[in-house]
This record gives C-alpha cells, structure tokens and sequence, in this order.
C-alpha cells in the first residue's frame, strides 16, 4: 500500500450511516401535493403522488445498478427525476411544475428520506489525515449533494475537507472514474498517489480501479453485501470502520 497523498471518501457508508425513514415518502407527497395545490392543480390525491414518488425511487434505484455496468455514466438530473421518473403520467401541468421545482425537491427528499450519524472514529481519522499531510476529500454519487454539504457544516466536518465532489453536481456518477479524477484535479494529485475508499463494489471498487488510484479501499457497510451482479475488480484491502482504515494509513506512515 503506498503511502497517499490525499484520501478520497465516499459519503453513504463511509463517513456516515444512514438509516431510511419509514414515513419519508409521506411526508414528501403531502409537501408536493400542497405545492400542486397552490398552483391549481387539482386533479391528483395526495395517495397519488405518495404511490408515484415511491414507484420513481424504485425505478431510480434499478437505473442506478444499470449504470455499474457503463464506463462512465453521466448523472440523472433532477428535472429528469421528477419529470420522467414520478410525474410521467401526471397531467401536463403538474409534470411541468415539479421539472421546474426539481432541485428543491430533490433536496428535500435527500432531507426527507434518510437520518444520518458520522460513523465512529471518523473525526479521528480525518484529524490524524491531516496531521500527516494527507487531504481528505469526498467522492459521492447523490441525488442532491447540498443535503450532505448542509450534514458537514451543521456537523462542523467540513472544515476537515479539502474538496467535495458530488456526482448530482460533477453530471457524471461513480463508477465514471472522472468522479476521482476530478477530486485529484482540483486536489493537484495524480491518481495514483490517492486511496479511495467506498463502501460498494459495483460503483466505488470499479470506479477506484478504473481512474488508476493508488489503492482502491473497500469500507463495510450495511450496504457492502447488496450486489447487483458480479465484477471481477477487487480492492487492495478491505477494513471495517474508519478506525480500521486509520491503523492501515498509520502503517504507511511508520
């Protein structure tokens, strides 16, 4: 393992646990269907707009698998979200507005959807990063980024970030290895002086192996196990926590 120059994190899985709220997609219709409402749009119930907005997540997440299997896919929008996705047999006005009120909606479904906790040690890790020289940075697909920019200032964590890069934002999703690239540019590194660490296989282990990086990290999460299909890249190593992670950077350090 060679000693990096900066650390390259995914968000979900890695730098937090995420835990999906029962009563998000609820909350969410009630929300959209008083924005139908006040621009006089009538014609659907709020179950309507609950069923529709839970039928789009499913959808969205088979699409995701599909693009594990791309070289560099290019990111959903959140027009094409709302509009495509949730709203494709709504009537025409009522399609029209939630695709103009895509990025706020999306944003509160990020807020609406999962809690999230800063996985244990991880301030620890990030401290230890830069007492060494080493940059931390984000790499992340999301639907919308704003919502993890607004967990790390809330959090305070984002002082200890040189860079974030979010896949809603960059237009492209991991596994695209210009989602890693990107964060090297803007971090002045080649990739091959970066460990990138994720917690899946199909999209962060690929995406690692794809840009060249000089490690390829695997973080177990809840998440590690649910493969949609088998891939034959493999990570140079595969720790359990962020403290795990920190004792294998401390061992390039010595």
């Amino acid at each position: 393992m060679i000693r990096p120059k900066a650390l390259l994190l995914d968000f979900g899985g890695v730098i937090v646990e995420t835990a999906r709220r029962p009563s998000w997609a609820a909350e969410l219709a009630s929300e959209v269907h008083e924005l139908l409402v006040r621009a006089g749009c009538d014609e659907l119930g709020v179950e309507d707009v609950e069923s529709d907005i839970l039928a789009g997540a499913r959808a969205d997440s088979y699409w995701k698998d599909s693009t594990s299997r791309q070289f560099d896919p290019e990111e959903m929008t959140h027009r094409r979200f709302w509009a495509d996705f949730v709203a494709t047999d709504w009537p025409a006005q009522a399609r029209a507005l939630v695709g103009v009120e895509a990025t706020p909606l999306c944003r509160r479904m990020g807020e609406l959807r999962s809690g999230r906790k800063t996985r244990d040690g991880m301030e620890e890790l990030l401290a230890a990063c830069w007492e060494h020289g080493v940059r931390p940075a984000i790499v992340s697909n999301a639907l919308c980024g704003a919502v993890h920019r607004d967990y790390l200032t809330e959090t305070g964590l984002d002082r200890l970030f040189a860079a974030q890069v979010y896949s809603d934002e960059a237009g492209v999703r991991k596994p695209n290895p210009e989602m890693i690239w990107l964060a090297c540019r803007a971090l002045a590194v080649d990739p091959a002086d970066v460990w990138y660490v994720g917690d899946n296989y199909d999209r962060d282990v690929v995406c690692g192996a794809r840009a060249g990086a000089g490690a390829t990290v695997l973080m177990v999460s809840r998440s590690t196990d649910k493969i949609p299909y088998r891939v034959r890249q493999t990570p140079q190593a595969t720790v359990e926590d962020p403290r795990g992670l920190l004792n294998l950077l401390e061992e390039t350090w010595t």
